[in-house]
């Protein structure tokens, strides 16, 4: 079950300690899309969220969307919010991260991911040692294979719960 539990657990983006992260060594953060940073299918970037990028960007952190979504999707949202990209990168598979390690020459870590799922995000980072990081979803709803997901986390936060490993709601750095 440790496999499913974030290294930080955060109500949205907006409330990360990027601060603590570049104490920590983080140079580098891979953001999932949909429910992340915006709701799923939405093709228009709120002011909120390119201020906010604009401001955490000068952090000196490297921002990239790594996301399990298409290249039509993935590349019209990096483009409004000015930041690389990775798609169809079948989280929780360790996949497309080599090439971002070695095309920029990050130690996992230097790494977190962002996300919104136990079962993509969470894991993923989880499975190749970089650090974790939980938000909330930002909708409710959800693309077809993620509805099948939430069913099953339904089941992984009960049990994450029972078993005094995870309280879903009970926010940490």
């Amino acid at each position: 079950m440790e496999k499913y539990i974030p290294d930080i657990y955060a109500k949205s983006i907006y409330d990360i300690n990027y601060e603590g992260l570049i104490n920590r060594g983080i140079k580098c953060i891979l953001f999932d899309l949909d429910n992340t940073l915006l709701p799923p299918k939405t093709k228009e970037v709120s002011k909120k969220l390119v201020e906010f990028i604009k401001q955490i960007k000068k952090n000196k952190l490297h921002f990239i969307i790594y996301s399990n979504s298409s290249k039509k999707r993935v590349a019209n949202i990096a483009s409004k919010l000015d930041l690389e990209y990775f798609y169809y990168v079948w989280k929780p598979y360790r996949g497309k991260l080599d090439k971002i390690i070695k095309k920029y020459e990050y130690n996992q870590s230097e790494m977190a991911i962002v996300g919104d799922q136990l079962l993509t995000d969470v894991l993923f980072g989880n499975r190749v040692g970089i650090t974790s990081i939980l938000v909330n979803p930002i909708s409710v709803n959800d693309r077809a294979f993620t509805k099948f997901n939430r069913m099953r986390e339904k089941r992984i936060y009960k049990k994450l719960y029972k078993n005094n490993l995870f309280v879903k709601g009970k926010y940490y750095e």
